[in-house]
């Protein structure tokens, strides 16, 4: 008898594991959205890293005028340097 048993639950086993995970998921989500309150605001509010660094390089050439640059002749350091000095001419 046991084995007829045995085998009716093991094939009716997806359609009573499923109701039974569902409830408890719907609980357990209740129970912690209950315990925690309101959720944070959503990703949608926050800006993106990059947003954020393209507004922060914003506010830091507000006050600076962007046409008077230094020219590449005037800049002694502008290639990167080479591997001990060789192909760089000596400075005077």
């Amino acid at each position: 008898m046991w084995s007829v048993v045995w085998a009716a639950v093991r094939s009716k086993a997806p359609y009573v594991t499923f109701p039974v995970a569902f409830v408890v998921g719907l609980v357990g989500s209740q129970l912690e959205w209950f315990l925690r309150g309101d959720p944070p605001p959503t990703a949608q509010e926050e800006k993106s890293i990059s947003e954020q660094r393209e507004d922060r390089k914003l506010q830091e050439i507000v006050g600076e005028d962007v046409t008077k640059v230094v020219s590449l002749k005037d800049k002694l350091e502008f290639a990167p340097r080479a591997v001990l000095n060789r192909n760089r001419p000596e400075k005077s």
